[in-house]
């Protein structure tokens, strides 16, 4: 799925951009922006008061590199970066299963 050629200095595979601290998997709702995917990540937390859990989720962007393109309905797993600009502070580094 990985394309060999790739000239963009920002992917985390064939640039020079490293991934450091939290990796998360999602689901890509949108990737309509220029190398950019939005991507839902659902999880859930304990309430201890009630003694429940709860479904929460999240949005975040992530760059999408040329080489990985995700789209949409794709489960990708994105790592935390350096901030690439005001919203992205991830990257797509792989994805996971697609729709087609």
């Amino acid at each position: 799925m990985i394309n060999l050629e790739c000239n963009d200095p920002k992917c985390p595979i064939h640039g020079n951009l490293k991934t450091h601290g939290s990796e998360f998997e999602g689901t890509v709702i949108s990737a309509k922006a220029a190398k950019t995917a939005i991507v839902r990540r659902v999880y859930t937390t304990v309430l201890h008061k009630y003694e429940r859990s709860l479904r929460k989720n999240s949005k975040m962007h992530a760059y999408n590199p040329v080489c990985i393109n995700a789209k949409a309905g794709d489960r990708v797993i994105i790592a935390s970066c350096r901030k690439l600009s005001k919203t992205k502070g991830f990257v797509v580094t792989k994805i996971i299963s697609g729709e087609s």
